[in-house]
């Protein structure tokens, strides 16, 4: 049996191949939290798909050439420091371990074959790591390792999965996705990822081939169906062992989605052109529950409450009575439908109130 690799040096083993785990690649010896037979060696090795522990950064104008306008970015916001990082750096590194001024360690991590990025605090235990790329996969999703136990993490479960450190959860930091161009429209003043990385890639150039467009994951999963297309990406929310997926195209005449899981009242505010979806926990403000109407502002602006308040993508009041008011992020995020498949059983699609 041969094992599909994902990045041979520059040039990607392309096509889906029979594989399986190799016992020395997927280190036998260590005890797994996961069923160590749907662990899979992706190829490079253990950092051969290399992490990026000094990124710079660059304002807009110096990097837009670098990003066409509807690519995606990952965006972070730290107060008032915004950072974008694009999809097309990150599909060859995975990983960024980065500071903030607040003093905020984050590690952004990335994986393409799930179309995930999850921000992870790196202050474990009370001290700072970084994280690397294991180059081993479970449900086709990144297992990144720390660099401090050597512990290795399940990206999409948020926890340790083997090593010192198994079955501990890990803190994340939210995080957005959205398309370079409302990125410029939203925080004209972020940063932005430089391809100045230390590392000699093609940058731009997806190393994935056709994967994009096909329904087929480089490596097994424990489950599938076939209700959304697999590569779909879908914003994913989890509450009470529930977990519930929306779409992008419900927001393709509004910026608001409201609904109930689990007994916890939600909104979601999104743009389907924009590509950007995110879930915050529904509040009460002035002892009234938030009543939102859609509207598209300035500096990622996506609606109004009945007090006056403006409330930007990331669920900030930014001007009103109430700015500087803000919602708690829901537990959840983006990515492909296939992979929040594989890793929940009898994940339910938001099909609209």
């Amino acid at each position: 049996m041969k094992k599909a690799g994902r990045i041979n040096g520059m040039v990607l083993a392309l096509g889906l191949m029979a594989i399986s785990a190799c016992e020395d690649e997927v280190e036998s010896n260590r005890e797994w939290a996961i069923p160590a037979t749907a662990v899979f060696d992706g190829g490079p090795g253990k950092d051969g798909i290399p992490s990026i522990d000094s990124p710079s950064f660059g304002d807009i104008a110096s990097q837009d050439n670098n990003i066409p306008d509807g690519d995606l970015v990952v965006v972070v916001k730290v107060g008032d420091e915004v950072k974008a990082y694009a999809h097309n750096i990150l599909d060859w590194h995975e990983i960024v371990n980065d500071d903030f001024t607040t003093g905020l360690k984050l590690a952004l991590t990335y994986c393409p074959l799930t179309g995930t990025a999850i921000g992870w605090d790196r202050t474990i235990n009370e001290t700072v790591t970084t994280f690397g790329v294991s180059g081993l996969l479970y449900n086709s999703n990144l297992i990144p390792y720390d660099r401090v136990t050597d512990s290795y993490w399940s990206q999409m479960l948020n926890e340790s999965v083997s090593g010192q450190l198994i079955n501990q959860a890990i803190a994340q930091y939210p995080v957005s996705e959205m398309t370079f161009a409302a990125f410029k429209e939203a925080f004209p003043n972020g940063r932005v990822l430089t391809r100045s990385t230390g590392f000699n890639r093609t940058y731009g150039l997806y190393p994935y081939g056709s994967y994009l467009s096909t329904n087929n994951t480089l490596f097994p999963v424990d489950r599938s169906d076939d209700r959304i297309f697999a590569k779909e990406r879908v914003l994913g929310v989890q509450a009470g062992g529930i977990t519930r997926v929306y779409q992008l195209s419900l927001f393709e005449e509004t910026n608001i989605v409201l609904d109930n899981l689990d007994g916890q009242d939600l909104i979601i505010f999104g743009n389907q052109t924009q590509g950007f979806a995110n879930a915050y926990l529904a509040r009460a403000l002035n002892n009234e529950t938030l009543t939102l109407e859609s509207i598209d502002g300035e500096n990622g602006v996506v609606a109004r409450d009945q007090f006056g308040n403006e409330w930007n993508l990331f669920g900030e009041a930014v001007s009103g009575p109430d700015a500087a008011v803000s919602l708690l992020p829901a537990p959840g995020y983006i990515g492909f439908y296939f992979a929040w498949v594989a890793f929940n059983a009898d994940v339910e699609i938001f099909e609209g109130s």
